[in-house]
């Protein structure tokens, strides 16, 4: 056994082949491993969110958490080893050997925040799903924000913890550099700040929610999506159009999903020629009409609003409860082909063009 007891680059044989070993078996289970550790994390998060999937929860965290296993017990083998002298150089005051242990923390720092990103969205997934079983949006608005949020956060909060182990910088001094470099960063970026603070006002004035119809300026359209720094918007033509969350805030907003009712108007130009009888009976009629739809139409009103030698205006004016845009056409539609026959059938004719004086 003397072959295990000879040295190369300052480690012996046996050490290399123990080292090598305990990765090569990591590697090996780490998929087996790391569901079992899952598996225990899972006892966890079912008893804060109660009756969470197993099998999604794995096979979500999985992934993060055997490469930060492999990668943590990875530096902690290698750090057992003797670094070789024939490695030693220097760049720019710092050694070789300096550089590679402080590459280690860093890996293994990227990865545990790697696993929390994912752990953040398997939560919101979670929150989701039992949101959409109640009727209120707010709730599925709410978790998709303060994930966007969480999650940048944590990012930050990731590359400080780089920064203080990797670089060996207290963090206080980092974030004061920070300070001073955010100011500049801020009047560079101002609209992406200003994006950032109207992404509040939307959340907590709540003016719109996710899957609410909505004008702003010329853009008409179904808001899909609230982020930290625009909402994008789908409009009629199938087109997504991204709006800074700044205009949003500072645009006004027409929320047509908050509707307590639609409005219609129809106006009808009659012939100057055509008689009072008529005339009573057709608005008598129109109410009639609009009566027998009462269960859509909460108010209405008909009325003869002017007569002059140019035609007889008789104005129909009706609102609805909230009631889809395509229930909406389909009853005015009703409404116009059922008032079109009954002129023809009492023989009332439409104003064409301008009457002669």
């Amino acid at each position: 056994m003397e072959f295990l007891d000879k040295v190369f680059f300052d480690n012996t044989v046996r050490s290399y082949l123990v080292v090598g070993g305990i990765i090569f078996l990591v590697f090996l289970f780490k998929r087996y491993l790391s569901r079992y550790l899952a598996s225990l994390t899972y006892r966890i998060a079912n008893r804060i969110f109660k009756n969470v999937d197993k099998r999604n929860y794995i096979d979500f965290v999985s992934d993060p958490i055997q490469w930060f296993m492999v990668i943590t017990i990875a530096v902690f083998a290698i750090d057992k080893l003797n670094f070789p002298s024939v490695l030693h150089f220097k760049i720019y005051g710092h050694t070789s050997e300096d550089i590679i242990e402080r590459i280690g923390p860093g890996i293994m720092i990227a990865t545990f925040t790697w696993l929390l990103l994912r752990l953040i969205d398997f939560i919101a997934i979670v929150l989701e799903q039992r949101a959409n079983q109640t009727p209120d949006v707010r709730d599925n608005q709410l978790i998709v924000f303060f994930r966007d949020f969480l999650k940048v956060i944590i990012g930050i909060i990731g590359v400080l913890w780089v920064v203080k182990a990797s670089f060996y910088q207290p963090i206080g001094n980092v974030l004061t550099g920070l300070s001073i470099v955010g100011a500049g960063l801020a009047l560079a970026a101002k609209e992406s700040l200003e994006n950032l603070i109207a992404s509040f006002i939307i959340f907590f004035d709540k003016p719109f929610f996710t899957g609410d119809l909505v004008k702003v300026n010329t853009v008409t359209g179904v808001v899909e999506h609230i982020g930290l720094r625009s909402t994008r918007v789908r409009t009629g033509e199938k087109t997504l159009i991204t709006i800074p969350n700044k205009q949003m805030v500072d645009s006004m907003v027409d929320n047509w999903s908050m509707r307590t009712g639609r409005r219609a108007e129809i106006k009808l130009d009659l012939h100057p020629q055509t008689n009072a009888a008529a005339i009573e009976k057709f608005i008598e009629h129109t109410g009639q009409l609009l009566e027998s739809n009462k269960s859509v139409i909460e108010s209405y009103n008909v009325s003869l609003k002017d007569i002059s030698r140019n035609g007889i205006s008789v104005v129909v004016e009706y609102f609805t409860s909230p009631v889809s845009l395509s229930e909406f056409d389909a009853l005015k539609q009703d409404l116009l082909l059922s008032l079109k026959k009954q002129m023809e059938q009492d023989e009332i004719e439409m104003m064409v063009g301008n009457m002669p004086g």
